[in-house]
């Protein structure tokens, strides 16, 4: 899926409208919204992005930058009362050079943390360790951004 996301928005996986796209999405504010990553690095890995197709946090209006930060705080509430992390990666990467999957669409990841997790594995082995399924992290999830963004408006 590397490339995919360099031709504009017609193959952008953040401005797809396929189902598989909207079974990941787990909460919605007005111009930004709450996915699940299709390939996380542990149970619950999120990512934040505007609704708009733009680059980098210098390209967005005020409104996206205030809707994106509020879904990120909603994402580590409802990460903490799912999962009691102990620590929780936040984070963007802007271009390919620092690390950036998708260059094209703006996305902030979070990503629980436990002591003694097994992300190393992801770096070192090549390989995914991951006792939950997507279905499973979104229908645990969702209803906490349902409830979180209804208290939250």
């Amino acid at each position: 899926m590397t490339g995919a996301a360099t031709h504009g928005p017609e193959t952008c996986i953040f401005c797809d409208s396929s189902e598989e796209r909207e079974r990941l999405i787990i909460g919605r504010a007005r111009i930004a919204y709450v996915i699940l990553n299709k390939y996380p690095y542990n149970n619950g890995h999120l990512m934040v992005a505007p609704c708009r197709h733009v680059a980098t946090l210098a390209a967005t209006t005020e409104d996206e930058r205030l809707d994106l930060m509020r879904l990120t705080r909603l994402a580590e509430i409802a990460l903490t009362e799912a999962y009691s992390p102990h620590g929780i990666n936040v984070g963007i990467n802007l271009g390919r050079s620092a690390g950036a999957g998708i260059v094209d669409h703006l996305h902030i990841h979070l990503v629980p943390r436990w002591n003694g997790d097994t992300s190393f594995i992801s770096v070192v082995g090549g390989t995914r360790v991951l006792p939950e399924d997507l279905e499973s992290t979104a229908n645990r999830l969702r209803p906490i951004f349902e409830r979180l963004t209804r208290d939250n408006a």
